[in-house]
């Protein structure tokens, strides 16, 4: 399984964006199975409603809610206080705290691979981003 990210959604549903062509070149050569979170897919459309236009973010959600791309996987309790942890204990890196949700449903899920332009996934211990 890979975790997608984001900036990896962002890149494949705005053209415009200037990761647009490595995130599609990478989906259409993929073959793992993709999962995203609930925090991701919020993430997701509430950026593209805020910089592309409301009709980007239906069709994004449509997309991602519908779970034609990924499975679309509902952080539970536990995760948020994982996330929570995580969060407290790495105050020297710029990690959000999406990203630290998405390491924790990967710790959970025992994911070690994502598709994320962001390099705070780089900075994760025992996490491989791709593209490399």
């Amino acid at each position: 399984m890979t975790f997608v990210d984001t900036g990896a959604w962002a890149g494949l549903f705005v053209p415009a964006d200037p990761v647009h062509n490595a995130a599609r070149d990478w989906l259409q050569t993929n073959r793992d199975r993709l999962v995203t979170s609930d925090y991701v897919v919020d993430e997701v459309i509430t950026l593209l409603k805020t910089r592309c236009s409301t009709q980007a973010a239906i069709a994004a959600g449509q997309s991602l809610l519908g779970e034609r791309l990924a499975t679309f996987i509902y952080l539970l309790p536990d995760d948020i206080q994982r996330a929570w942890k995580i969060f407290r204990a790495h105050t020297d890196k710029g990690w959000s705290f999406t990203d630290c949700t998405s390491f924790a449903l990967m710790q959970r899920l025992q994911i070690s691979t994502a598709f994320a332009f962001d390099n705070h996934f780089s900075q994760m211990r025992g996490i491989r981003r791709e593209p490399g």
